[in-house]
């Protein structure tokens, strides 16, 4: 029954927000991490100063889990991980820091991972876990 709804939710979303697959891939990303034991605690979440913002923001087996999510209508261009470069995952990890350091959580129980979506019919979601190591 609760997946009727969730599908009902997505099409109702989809043409609400038309061209904007990252939002449509985040709500799906959330659903998916909580249906495999994370617990979200924040989304798009940005540190006062700027310098980053992080998708999702979960716990899952002890671990505070900073995730990015990328979405992709097709993988004409590549799978949607490979747009998380050296660059981006900076970013995420001076957000990170502050975020680990605001929640009073210690630096080693971090992880960084990266949930990918291709918007085909059924849609294709791929949980990197622990994509990079945070510097």
């Amino acid at each position: 029954m609760i997946g009727w709804i969730y599908q009902a939710a997505d099409r109702m979303r989809r043409r609400a927000l038309g061209g904007n697959s990252g939002r449509i891939g985040e709500d799906m990303a959330h659903r998916f991490l909580r249906k495999r034991g994370c617990t979200v605690v924040a989304r798009n979440y940005r540190p006062p100063g700027g310098g980053g913002e992080i998708d999702l923001v979960a716990w899952h087996e002890g671990s505070l889990v900073f995730i990015e999510v990328k979405t992709r209508a097709v993988a004409d261009f590549g799978a949607p991980d490979r747009a998380v470069d050296a660059e981006k995952q900076r970013r995420v990890e001076r957000a990170a820091r502050d975020y680990a350091r605001r929640a009073g959580a210690r630096w080693e129980q971090t992880r960084f991972d990266i949930v990918s979506i291709l918007l085909e019919k059924p849609p294709r979601i791929e949980w990197q876990r622990g994509a990079w190591s945070g510097s």
